[in-house]
């Protein structure tokens, strides 16, 4: 009997690293270069373009660069990023129109070349939609995985018809959290046609460093306590309400720091919002900038700390807190999206409502006077590696390109500690 055939897969996302925007996605790339070890796949990553893009650089340095190559690889993986037609906050309705039609030369050639089976678009807007758009010119099955909220499109009724149809005419939805998971059955989506596959977190690059070392190593007190947190500086991550309860948090530790590790991001830079709050809560020598950090540096910032701090707005899946666990660190973020599945319980971290200052406060005081099991924490991450994920993809791609339904009864999003 002949061997099984595997399928062929274009990951197709406008969220993935390139040589200017390095940090871009990179839970995306982690993902899919481990399915990349069981499946071909190439990766197609579309970059808006605007025909006054020298002026928009000029005015928002960090939304759309420039240099972003035509392809480049990655880990042994081809990645294309072809460009697209796209109105700076204007005309959102028809990015996933145009971002297909930008995409169709290449997949196109790509279909001769490298014969895919699969779209597996990630973000349901706009990529999801235009790998609707790109299944029906082409003729291949699409997947869809949701990695963003669905409420903000709540009120976007063009939008709104846009991913309802795209999902529904999905071959399968991915969810990387059952909160998400929810949304898309509150929205019209069977049960059984979206799955949940969560993140994982890599063990060979997050681990416990030294901790006086890795302080050495950032710049950072050697003495107190240290609350780090990791992100694009943008007002959806939440570093300013960590930084305006600090002073109520030196009374009770008067040595008390705090580290963040993140640079400009697509969503936005407030890095100057957040430099003119330190200064006025003059807290300039207790609020320190990291700056963008390279990936396989992170562990000595976590490994730095003693708390790890997120008060977000909102998140899918957020990989820094598998990586934070990783590292023995316990967190303290907000009830909201995923997180709740990421930090499944009080021996991993604690929970608060978003937008409770009080709260948030209490937290982190309760937090840093608690002494942590860190066997506990480590032995968390390690039910969230990698390992314990891809086969649960490579197993439902496989039944896609075979024809048959993936298995999808809600996968546990979280090793429960």
């Amino acid at each position: 009997m002949p061997a099984e055939r595997r399928p062929r897969l274009v990951v197709y996302t406008r969220v993935y690293p390139n040589r200017a925007q390095p940090g871009l996605g990179l839970f995306v790339r982690e993902r899919m270069r481990r399915v990349a070890e069981h499946l071909d796949l190439v990766v197609v990553a579309p970059v808006p373009w605007f025909p006054f893009q020298g002026l928009l650089g000029r005015l928002r340095p960090h939304s759309r660069p420039a240099d972003v190559p035509h392809v480049e690889e990655q880990d042994g993986i081809r990645v294309h990023h072809p460009r697209f037609f796209c109105i700076p906050g204007l005309l959102k309705w028809t990015d996933g129109f145009f971002q297909a039609l930008g995409s169709l030369p290449l997949m196109r050639r790509l279909q001769r070349t490298f014969d895919y089976d699969l779209i597996d678009a990630h973000f349901v807007y706009p990529d999801g939609v235009a790998a609707r758009w790109l299944g029906r010119w082409l003729d291949r099955p699409y997947t869809i995985t949701l990695r963003g909220s669905l409420s903000r499109f709540e009120d976007k009724g063009a939008e709104r018809r846009q991913i309802h149809r795209a999902m529904s005419e999905a071959a399968h939805v991915f969810s990387v959290a059952d909160a998400l998971r929810q949304d898309a059955i509150a929205w019209g989506q069977a049960p059984d046609h979206v799955q949940v596959v969560g993140n994982g977190v890599d063990l060979q690059r997050f681990y416990p460093e030294d901790r006086a070392e890795s302080r050495h190593r950032l710049g950072l007190p050697r003495e107190g306590p240290l609350l780090v947190s990791v992100g694009g500086l943008t007002e959806r991550k939440g570093f300013h309400r960590v930084i305006a309860v600090l002073h109520d948090l030196l009374r009770r530790h008067p040595d008390l720091h705090f580290a963040i590790a993140g640079g400009a991001s697509p969503e936005g830079n407030n890095e100057a919002e957040l430099r003119r709050q330190v200064a006025e809560l003059e807290l300039d020598d207790r609020v320190h900038f990291l700056g963008q950090v390279p990936p396989e540096e992170l562990r000595h910032v976590y490994s730095a700390g003693d708390l790890f701090v997120l008060a977000t707005r909102f998140e899918g899946w957020a990989n820094v807190f598998l990586e934070a666990s990783a590292c023995g660190l316990p967190i303290v973020t907000t009830r909201v999206g995923g997180n709740a599945e990421v930090v499944p319980s009080e021996r991993v971290g604690l929970l608060v409502p978003y937008g409770d200052a009080a709260a948030l406060r209490e937290a982190i005081d309760q937090a840093l006077s608690r002494d942590w099991d860190r066997e506990a924490i480590l032995a968390h991450a390690q039910a969230n590696a990698w390992q314990t994920r891809i086969p649960q993809l490579v197993t439902a791609f496989q039944a896609v390109h075979d024809g048959k339904a993936p298995a999808t009864v809600p996968t546990p999003s979280s090793g429960k500690s």
